[in-house]
């Protein structure tokens, strides 16, 4: 999604008032809702798309089904790009898909990680996002991480399982992590990949502690801080099993490097 698209948005409107074709009362009805929505329950921030280039997140944890369902309705109402819902469990996501179904819109579901997008207007990816994890159990914010890049533009790639208890794995991978214009590294345990990769990377490295261990691991703090604490220059951190914010930031920084923004 582009900023474009909804400014377009905003240029038809105001073409059909000076056409004639809609009266200045019905215009002002529109406009009152383009910066937001007020659901009661949620204000949907219609205006970011414009601000941002990229529509409102749903995070679906703590909401009802209906809840969520109405959100995403209304942004599909209001805005253009794709949607996504994070943190969704199954009944949820089968209800954003229904309403998806509703408009004939195709959806991307990630069961692991409970995230459901509804994919319409797909901006063409540039920039190369790889996401790379510690083990097979992190991949449910990897997922995650993905599915957010490549809503928000960049190309994205995904390599599991290669654990700094193996070292041959990760060096298996360096060129692609040479090549890459972001990497972003997911693990648990004491997060010792993320320093690893850095060390090898050309680019930004993302670190994504995941909540991943044994008692020690104290829910993913352990690799929160090994992450934060890393010696290698040009490592960055988000929080535990943040996902959606590695995969925002990357995509980021890939269309930069591509030369693009928003």
């Amino acid at each position: 999604m582009t900023v474009g698209a909804f400014e377009k948005r905003l240029e038809r409107l105001l073409g059909s008032v000076a056409e004639g074709a809609v009266s200045p009362s019905d215009a002002t009805k529109e406009l009152r809702d383009l910066p937001f929505a007020d659901l009661g329950f949620a204000k949907v921030d219609h205006h970011r798309e414009l601000r941002q280039g990229s529509c409102e997140i749903v995070f679906a944890r703590g909401k009802t089904v209906e809840e969520v369902a109405a959100i995403v309705r209304q942004i599909l109402l209001g805005n253009e790009g794709p949607v996504l819902v994070s943190r969704a469990d199954g009944e949820q996501m089968d209800a954003v898909e229904a309403v998806a179904t509703e408009r004939g819109l195709p959806v991307l579901r990630r069961e692991r990680s409970g995230a459901i997008a509804v994919a319409r207007n797909l901006p063409a990816p540039a920039g190369e996002v790889l996401v790379v994890t510690g083990g097979t159990a992190d991949l449910a914010v990897a997922e995650e991480a993905v599915l957010t890049a490549t809503l928000l533009g960049s190309g994205a790639d995904l390599i599991a399982d290669v654990g700094v208890a193996g070292l041959h794995r990760v060096a298996a991978i360096r060129d692609r992590i040479q090549s890459a214009d972001v990497v972003v590294a997911i693990a648990g345990m004491e997060g010792a990949l993320a320093s690893v990769v850095g060390g090898l990377a050309r680019g930004l490295v993302i670190a994504c502690p995941t909540s991943v261990g044994y008692g020690a691991s104290f829910g993913g703090l352990a690799a929160l801080l090994s992450m934060m604490s890393s010696c290698v220059p040009g490592v960055v951190c988000v929080d535990i099993d943040d996902g959606v914010g590695a995969g925002y930031a990357a995509a980021l920084v890939a269309r930069a490097s591509a030369g693009l923004a928003g």
